[in-house]
């Protein structure tokens, strides 16, 4: 079965709404995209290549694939080779065409089209971005691994990753390091439900 790693940035407060740049996504009247912009290091640029380095496919929502299809294609950066050739599946009720190689539509319902991509013989599914997405893959316990890039930055509203309505549930931290800015690194995996107890 291949496992299906979501990749994300988010504030210390759990907001992953446009990371990239202010007119990624302002939506809900969003007024700080680009936040991560200052925080990059060489600590953090060797880890994405590490992620970027094996084989991957991409799954993506609609406006992360629309923003990665407007840029990724005419860039020259490291990035760009991998996230091009990869095999990139969408989950779209609007778009009907892909234009950037290598795109597919998942047709009809997202967890069972998801669900027979695990089944399939091929790479790892990486999901980057795709803040409503990675709502139905947690809904629907689809995730195998969570890589959190948590920046020292508070932002107060916002699109969040952990939304009201999340099914609770236990991680395990499996890996993780800092970079020379305070972005922390984790990587965890689903660890069943949340343990309950008392001190009392």
């Amino acid at each position: 079965m291949r496992q299906l790693i979501v990749n994300t940035f988010m504030s210390l407060d759990g907001v992953m709404q446009a990371p990239g740049g202010p007119q990624e996504d302002p939506s809900g009247d969003f007024t700080r995209g680009g936040w991560s912009f200052g925080y990059w290091d060489e600590r953090m640029g060797a880890v994405m290549a590490g992620l970027m380095g094996k084989p991957f496919d991409l799954v993506l929502g609609r406006k992360t694939y629309e923003i990665f299809a407007a840029h990724w294609p005419y860039s020259d950066e490291p990035a760009a080779e991998p996230l091009n050739s990869a095999t990139k599946y969408v989950a779209s009720r609007t778009l009907d065409e892909l234009a950037w190689e290598n795109s597919h539509l998942i047709e009809g319902d997202v967890p069972a089209g998801i669900r027979a991509l695990k089944q399939q013989d091929g790479p790892e599914l990486q999901v980057h971005g795709s803040g409503n997405l990675i709502q139905t893959l947690m809904a629907n316990g689809l995730i195998d691994e969570y890589s959190l890039w948590t920046f020292p930055v508070v932002l107060g509203a916002g699109k969040r990753l952990f939304a009201d309505g999340t099914i609770p549930s236990a991680l395990r931290l499996t890996d993780s390091t800092v970079s020379t800015t305070g972005v922390v690194i984790g990587t965890y995996e689903p660890a069943g439900d949340v343990p309950i107890g008392s001190f009392a």
